[in-house]
C-alpha cells in the first residue's frame, strides 16, 4: 500500500462533483468540463496523459481541507496541481479522481525586508514573488527556469540555474503550512533563520511530490540583489572539457551564482528558436555577483581554469540587457529543443554526480544519446554536478522510447556507481520509479512507512515515488 488508493470508491463521478459543490459551496470552482480535465491530464513531459474526473480550484485552506475531508472519506485521490510544468508525471492522475488546483491561491501573504523572508500561498509564481521582493531591493534565489508556482516548486524541491550559490528548495524554505488527507492542517518550521526542534517534517513535506499532504503556505528566505554582476559566456571543444572547467571553477573557490552547459546541438536549436547567432558549440554560461571587485577577482579565476581546459573563446557580457537576453536563451532550451523535433515530446531527464566525477558523466550522456540514434541536448547545471538530458521522443514508436528507456538506464546506474543519484531536480514522479528502487531500495520500506503514517488511505497522488503492484516502474 501507500502507492495506490486502496479499497474502492464510494461515490461516482457525478456524485463526486455534487459533494465537492456542496463542500466549497460555488459550483464554478468544480469542473467536469472536458476542456479543464485535458488541461489537468499531463504536464510537459512525455508520459501519457490520463483526465482526472473532477478538476477542483481552491482559494483557502479551509477549502483545501474540506476537499481532502471528503476525498478521504470517500477514498478519491487528489492530485495537487500547480503550473503543470513538471518533467517526471507528477501531476498526472494516473488513478483519476481529483486535479486540485492551487493557482488561485496566488497571495502574496507578507514580504518582511527585516526578516530577509515572504510568507506566499502555494499559487504564487516565482515571478510574481520576484516582482514584489524587488521594490525592497531583495530576490528570491530558485530559478528553474520556468515560471512555476511556489507550492511546486517545494513540491518537488525544485532547484535550477542558481543552485550552486543559494541551494534548492528545501534550503529555502522556512516554513510551510500543510493539509493532510482527513482535512487536518499542520505547520513545520518557522519563521526563524534555523532550528533544532525535532525531526525534520518541514524537510520531509519539500519533495514529497504532493504524495503525502498538500501545500497551502509557504515561508521563504529573500537575498539582498547584488550591487554589481557579469557573465562570461566561453566556448569549449567538447562537453567534457567544459563540464571539467565547470567543476574547477567552483573548486577553485570562486564565488559564482551560475554555471550553466549547454552543448552544441543545444545552442544550435537556441539560435533558431531565438533568432540569436551565438556560436553553435558547447559553452559555459557563468554569472558572478557581488561587489565589483569580488566580481573581477571570481572571473580572473574563471577565466584561468576555461583556459587551462581548453577554452577557444571567451566574452564577458556586462551591459543588463545582454546578460538578460544571454539567460532568457538558457531558459528558452527546452522550448528550443522541441522546435528541433516537431510532432515528438519532451523526455528530460536529470541525474546528479559529485563535481569530480561531471566530466566523465557528461560525455557518457553526449556518447549514448548518439549511439542510440536519438534526438536531445545536453544542459547541465555544471556548478553542482546536475546532467539534463533533453530527449525529444515519439511516443507512438515503441523502439524509440524503449531506445530512451535504456538511455535513461545507463545514465542512471552511472550516476549511481559515481556516488551521484537518479535525479537532482525532477524527481521521481512516475517516470523514475525503478530508479529510487536502485538507489535507494534499503530505504524504500522507511518512505512506505512515512507515506502510511501521512495517507493512510492512500489517495496522496496514487502512483508518484513509490512504486506499486501496477506500476511499470519505468526510470
Amino acid at each position: 500500500m501507500g502507492a495506490e488508493v486502496t479499497g474502492s470508491r464510494s461515490l461516482s463521478p457525478e456524485q463526486l462533483r455534487v459533494a465537492l459543490v456542496g463542500a466549497l459551496g460555488d459550483e464554478s470552482r468544480v469542473s467536469t468540463g472536458l476542456s479543464e480535465r485535458d488541461l489537468h491530464a499531463e504536464d510537459i513531459s512525455f508520459h501519457r496523459p490520463r483526465r482526472p474526473d473532477v478538476v477542483v480550484y481552491a482559494r483557502t485552506t479551509d477549502e483545501v481541507s474540506s476537499v481532502l475531508a471528503l476525498a478521504d472519506r470517500h477514498r478519491v485521490p487528489v492530485v495537487p496541481f500547480g503550473a503543470g510544468s513538471s518533467l517526471e508525471g507528477h501531476v498526472i492522475p494516473v488513478a483519476g479522481g481529483i486535479s486540485l488546483d492551487l493557482t488561485r491561491m496566488d497571495r502574496i501573504l507578507e514580504l518582511s525586508p527585516a526578516d530577509l523572508s515572504a510568507t506566499v500561498q502555494p499559487g504564487v509564481t516565482r515571478s510574481a514573488l520576484e516582482r514584489a521582493a524587488a521594490e525592497h531591493g531583495l530576490f528570491f534565489p530558485v530559478d528553474p527556469g520556468a515560471d512555476a508556482t511556489l507550492g511546486g516548486m517545494a513540491a518537488t524541491n525544485a532547484a535550477g540555474t542558481t543552485t550552486v550559490r543559494y541551494g534548492k528548495m528545501r534550503a529555502n524554505v522556512l516554513a510551510v503550512e500543510a493539509v493532510l488527507p482527513g482535512g487536518g492542517v499542520v505547520r513545520a518550521g518557522s519563521r526563524a533563520p534555523k532550528t533544532s526542534a525535532g525531526y525534520d517534517l518541514l524537510g520531509v513535506l519539500i519533495g514529497s511530490e504532493g504524495t503525502l499532504a498538500v501545500l497551502t503556505e509557504l515561508t521563504v528566505r529573500l537575498h539582498g540583489i547584488p550591487d554589481h554582476a557579469v557573465v562570461l559566456r566561453i566556448a569549449f571543444p567538447d562537453v567534457g572539457a567544459a563540464a571539467r572547467a565547470a567543476a574547477g571553477i567552483v573548486a577553485g573557490g570562486a564565488g559564482v551564482t551560475r554555471a550553466e552547459l549547454v552543448d552544441g546541438w543545444t545552442m544550435t536549436a537556441i539560435n533558431a528558436h531565438e533568432g540569436t547567432d551565438y556560436p553553435p558549440v558547447t559553452t559555459l554560461f557563468v554569472e558572478a555577483a557581488g561587489t565589483e571587485g569580488s566580481v573581477e577577482s571570481d572571473l580572473e579565476l574563471v577565466r584561468a581554469v576555461a583556459e587551462g581546459e581548453g577554452a577557444t573563446d571567451v566574452v564577458a557580457e556586462r551591459d543588463p540587457t545582454a546578460r538578460r537576453r544571454l539567460w532568457a536563451a538558457r531558459h528558452s532550451a527546452a522550448l528550443a529543443a522541441a522546435a528541433m523535433a516537431p510532432g515528438r515530446r519532451q523526455r528530460a531527464t536529470d541525474i546528479c554526480v559529485p563535481l569530480s566525477e561531471l566530466g566523465a558523466a557528461v560525455s557518457l550522456a553526449r556518447t549514448e544519446v548518439d549511439r542510440r540514434g536519438l534526438v536531445g541536448g545536453i544542459l547541465g547545471h555544471a556548478g553542482d554536478g546536475n546532467v539534463h538530458v533533453a530527449l525529444q521522443v515519439d511516443p507512438d514508436d515503441p523502439a524509440e522510447v524503449a531506445a530512451s528507456d535504456e538511455l535513461v538506464e545507463v545514465l542512471v546506474a552511472d550516476a549511481i556507481a559515481r556516488g551521484g543519484t537518479c535525479t537532482g531536480e525532477h524527481g521521481i514522479g512516475l517516470g523514475k520509479l525503478a530508479a529510487l528502487e536502485r538507489q535507494h531500495g534499503d530505504l524504500l520500506p522507511l518512505m512506505r512507512g512515512i507515506k502510511e503514517l501521512f495517507d493512510p488511505q492512500g489517495i496522496m497522488n496514487p502512483g508518484k515515488v513509490l512504486r506499486g503492484p501496477t506500476d511499470d516502474g519505468r526510470g
